[in-house]
């Protein structure tokens, strides 16, 4: 097969387009000219070995995002419609963005994302000065901005693709894969995508730093964004998604202790828990009718 070197593709998918213009449908065009039967890719075909970017994923259509995320999952987009059978490779990295507040995704599809990022405003002067600078100074000179920035940007560029090849030799120790999946496990982690992901990522980042064996420094950095969106939120639970993943890290990881021995100790808190609150409320009821003669009424209150 011929192939050529072309520059990675950024797609952007829209949040009003139609499941036609992401997936693909007839050519309408070639069928009027020609009377023959012709696909026109979609963006789906287009992102292929590439990046899809999706711009307030939140807001997207249910449909196209359950689309979207069965190709990403299998690599392939199948196409059946108007008497066309068609399947192409789909395969590329999808980066969504959005505004929880505006609306969040459902969890089904949320646990669909491999790392999930929390992004919130610089609150240090000096960096904030700094992100001011470089804006102005882009807005004045863009190429001259682009060459300050050239040997920085190709130092990075040399980096990750180092990283791409060396991340086929990183390896996982099997001690180190029991305590992720005992983290998973401690964190009620529905399926087994939440810890193949840690350990891809693990991998990740142990090659991005030009090494092949992962420690258990590297999970505890990237630990948090596999598994804090894939937790399930109980609005009676103080602790949030993120602090409660670092939590049984710890106790998994720095503690050694067993699932067994988690949940033990859990067992036993929330059975001390439950036995204060009934002493309480024999208090308050033996308080309540404190001063009254055997049988007497206090009244309503």
């Amino acid at each position: 097969l011929k192939t050529k070197k072309m520059k990675t593709p950024l797609v952007e998918l829209p949040l009003g387009a139609t499941e036609d213009r992401v997936c693909g449908t007839l050519d309408v065009e070639s069928a009027l000219q020609s009377g023959s039967k012709a696909f026109s890719p979609g963006l789906l075909a287009r992102a292929n070995r590439g990046i899809l970017y999706i711009d307030e994923v939140n807001l997207l259509d249910d449909s196209l995002v359950d689309v979207v995320l069965d190709s990403a999952a299998m690599g392939v987009n199948t196409v059946e419609r108007e008497g066309i059978s068609i399947t192409h490779p789909a395969s590329f990295i999808m980066i969504g963005s959005g505004n929880p507040e505006e609306g969040e995704l459902r969890p089904q599809l949320l646990d669909r994302f491999g790392l999930y990022v929390e992004i919130r405003t610089v609150s240090d002067p000096d960096s904030r000065l700094e992100l001011v600078l470089n804006r102005t100074a882009y807005d004045k000179d863009p190429r001259g901005y682009y060459e300050t920035a050239r040997e920085e940007q190709e130092n990075l560029k040399r980096k990750l693709a180092k990283a791409r090849e060396l991340v086929r030799e990183a390896t996982v120790a099997r001690d180190l894969r029991v305590k992720v999946s005992t983290v998973c496990s401690l964190l009620d982690i529905d399926g087994i995508r939440g810890d193949m992901v840690v350990n891809r990522a693990a991998k990740a980042y142990a090659a991005y730093d030009g090494r092949t064996e992962v420690t258990q420094e590297d999970i505890g950095r990237v630990v948090g964004l596999c598994l804090g969106h894939r937790t399930r939120k109980d609005p009676l639970d103080p602790l949030g998604g993120l602090t409660k993943v670092n939590a049984v890290f710890r106790r998994v990881f720095e503690d050694n202790l067993t699932y067994e021995e988690v949940q033990g100790k859990k067992e036993k808190q929330q059975k001390l828990q439950e036995e204060k609150k009934q002493k309480e409320e024999e208090n308050k009821d033996a308080s309540d009718r404190s001063g009254l003669k055997p049988g007497q009424w206090r009244g309503l209150k």
